[in-house]
Parts: C-alpha cells; sequence; structure tokens
C-alpha cells in the first residue's frame, strides 16, 4: 500500500473507534475499565495520533464484539463481490511482525471470511479474549509453521495442516522459526 492509503486508513479507524465509543455513550474511563488499555492511549488512538498494534485492536474488537475484519472493513468502502489482489486491504503491525491481509473482506449478507496472516520468526501475539465469543476459526498453514493456543491447548500447526476450532477465551500465535510462516483464516462468525 502507499504511505497516503494507509494514512488515510488509520485516520478512518481513529474515527470509527471513537464513533463506535460515542454509540455506546462510554466515557474514556469506562473503555479503559472495559478494554484494559489507559485512557491517554485510548484517546491517542482516537485522535489518530497513534496506530494501534495487533494486541491492541485485539482488545477493542473484543470490548466491541466485532472480529478484527469486521472493524477493518467498517472503515473501507463495500467490498466488491471478487476481491482482487490488489484490493484486499492489507495491515501492518510492525512492533509484532504481524501481516493481516483481509482476502475476502466481511460482506453484508456473509458470514465467513478469509485472511491471510504472515507471522516473522519469532513473533508472538497474544489476544485475551477472542473477538466474539464462539467465533469459528479454520487455520490452514500456507508456508512455516506456527503454534497456536486456543481456550488453554497449544497446537503445531504445519505447512499443509488445518486446525480448526470455537474460540471461547485467550488465544496466542507464536511463530517459532527460524522462517515466517503464512497461513489462511477462514472466520466463520456463530
Amino acid at each position: 500500500m502507499f504511505p497516503d492509503v494507509i494514512q488515510d486508513v488509520e485516520a478512518r479507524l481513529a474515527e470509527r473507534l471513537a464513533a463506535l465509543r460515542a454509540e455506546r455513550g462510554w466515557s474514556l474511563e469506562e473503555l479503559a475499565s472495559r478494554s484494559g488499555i489507559s485512557r491517554s492511549t485510548l484517546s491517542r488512538l482516537e485522535r489518530g495520533e497513534i496506530s494501534p498494534t495487533a494486541a491492541l485492536l485485539g482488545r477493542l474488537c473484543a470490548v466491541y464484539e466485532r472480529t478484527m475484519s469486521r472493524l477493518l472493513a467498517e472503515v473501507e468502502s463495500e467490498p466488491p463481490q471478487v476481491v482482487t489482489a490488489a484490493g484486499q486491504p492489507v495491515w501492518h503491525d510492525e512492533e509484532s511482525g504481524f501481516v493481516r491481509r483481509s482476502v475476502s473482506p466481511p460482506h453484508p449478507g456473509l458470514r465467513g471470511e478469509v485472511v491471510e496472516g504472515r507471522l516473522r520468526a519469532g513473533a508472538d501475539i497474544a489476544y485475551d479474549t477472542p473477538p466474539v465469543p464462539g467465533l469459528e476459526q479454520h487455520i490452514w498453514v500456507l508456508e512455516g509453521a506456527v503454534e497456536i493456543t486456543a481456550d488453554g491447548r497449544t497446537h503445531r500447526v504445519e505447512a499443509g495442516d488445518c486446525l480448526r476450532f470455537r474460540l471461547w477465551g485467550a488465544s496466542r500465535f507464536r511463530c517459532p522459526g527460524p522462517d515466517p510462516v503464512r497461513y489462511a483464516i477462514f472466520v466463520v462468525l456463530p
């Protein structure tokens, strides 16, 4: 993506996060209490002064009961039925080494989506809660290997393997290396 496109998406994301809080009538203090994210960080996120990490965005998605894809789709225009490679939104979290491509973004009337994830060797991302309790996921590893912990059980998933589950609790994605991992996630909302 071009820098001006990334900045535009980040600005719309900041606006959407502020709107979601306002829709619920929550103060920054209330959202901080619900999310475990400091009031100052939330304020800076909503003003677009900082970009959220995958972990922060995951916590906010859980509080707002949205998948990350749904939240990001809310700041994008309506996706067409055919999503070209060039039209697939890509989000980078440089801090964690996570790259997320929305291959088949959420679409009105559809319950599923497809996401491509890439983690650099050594990357480790933990989510406290699922964005939507009972979220169904099918994770198919395309290259490399990843350790996925879902609801307290850790699985090593290698190229060609598929892990499937409904997520009710915490989760963690860790790329043990030495190579990066690339995987597809098929998400089905309950």
